[in-house]
This record gives structure tokens, sequence and C-alpha cells, in this order.
């Protein structure tokens, strides 16, 4: 027996993309699935529960970091090895998923981020600013971290679920609640000398150039880069 793995959607109301997006899950792969809608209100939470899908349920809309939290919770409560977090906006493919959990399986790596910028990965679609600023952020934070990687931003990601039993890793903190979480957990696996790498991935971008992100400008930003100040000012643990 191989490495248990969860496979996590996180959804607020992506209404028809979420439905597109459970059809292209392949039938019979060997992981489990699991759904958390984080407060939907378009039908989302009837649609996955009437689907016989697995869903942890908010009943108010409490952000990605806490999804990620519930569902690192769930897959260490039911002896997972291998967490992957997946958007429920389509924009990442079912089929890629391996990409991520193979070198984790072939303990080549501890957490696997994935990238639209390696051979192999494309971002289809991708608006400009959006383009700019990754390409930025990407650089500020590998100036900070001492990693060459090349998409910070990507969701799409890997983790030995192993790595939340870390002393130095706290997950339950409550200024963790939304993107902070993707980033806090970023800078904790590279400072405290685990392995990570990235892999080719798709970003599927909607065709009209709107409404492809749910990030609000200051606000979401802000959620994004105070990890870092946090961090390395060593405000927060």
């Amino acid at each position: 027996m191989g490495p248990k793995v969860l496979v996590t959607v996180l959804t607020f109301n992506e209404g028809e993309k979420l439905k597109a997006l459970v059809e292209r899950f392949p039938k019979g792969e060997d992981y489990k699935l699991l759904f958390v809608d984080d407060g939907s209100t378009d039908g989302s939470g009837a649609f996955l529960q009437a689907s016989n899908h697995e869903v942890i349920r908010h009943e108010t809309n409490l952000g990605v970091g806490a999804g990620i939290r519930n569902a690192v919770k769930y897959g260490r409560q039911h002896d997972f090895d291998i967490i992957v977090i997946v958007a429920g906006n389509g924009k990442m493919l079912p089929e890629e998923i391996p990409r991520l959990v193979n070198p984790i399986r072939d303990n080549e790596a501890d957490y696997v981020q994935g990238s639209r910028y390696l051979e192999g990965g494309r971002s289809p679609n991708l608006p400009l600013f959006r383009k700019l600023a990754i390409r930025l952020f990407t650089a500020i934070v590998n100036l900070a971290v001492g990693f060459n990687g090349t998409d910070i931003t990507c969701g799409f990601r890997a983790y030995r679920l192993d790595l939340f039993d870390h002393p130095e890793i706290d997950i339950d903190q409550a200024w963790l609640g939304r993107y902070e979480m993707e980033y806090y957990i970023h800078y904790k696996v590279l400072k405290l000398g685990f392995r990570v790498i990235e892999a080719p991935v798709t970003m599927a971008y909607p065709p009209s150039g709107q409404d492809y992100s749910k990030i609000k400008p200051f606000v979401g930003w802000w959620s994004m880069i105070r990890p870092w100040v946090f961090l390395i000012l060593r405000l927060k643990k």
C-alpha cells in the first residue's frame, strides 16, 4: 500500500465552474476527494451533497486559510499521508494531480508547488496585469527566503501531512484565515529545511478575461503580503 492521498477542493460560490470541475475528476483514482464549501450561497453545498461527495461546510465565508486548516485536520484525523489543494474555480486540472503527488510518493520532496512557468506548464488567457504581478511577487519572495521559485501565487500544491506535526508550524493561529495561510506554510517549510520543489501545471483563465479571481484589491493583496512582513520581522510565530 502506498501513501494515502487526500485531494481537497476549496470552493466558494463557483456555481457552474464547480460542476464542470467535478466532472473532470478521473474515475477510479487512488485518492479521496474532499470538498470544503466556504459558505457558498449559490447552491454549491446542495449540489455537492447530492453528488454524494464528502463535504466540510462553513456556514459563513471564512477564507482559504480556514479551508486549508480544516482539510489538514481532516487528513490527520483520518490517517492520510499527503494532501493536495485544488481551487474550485476550474483553473486547475485534476488530471495533473499526479505531477504534484508523485515527487512526494517517490520521497523526492515534502512539499510540491505547482508552476505555470516551468516547461510543461501553461496559463492560457492569463491577464497581463496578473502576469506582471505574479512575476514581481515571486521575485521578491525568492529574495526573502532564498528559494529559486517561479510561481509563488499558484495555489495548486501538495504537502506531506506530517509537516504539520512540526512544533514550529502552527496553522491554528487566528490570523491565518485567508490567503495568509498558503504563504505562511511556504515560508515555514523553506526556513525549516524541508524539501520543496516545483512541478509544471496548468492554470487556465476564462477567455473573457472577466471574473478570473476572488482576490479583492488592497485587502486581498495585503492578506498575501503580510505573512512575509510578520514572519520576517518576527511579529508572528
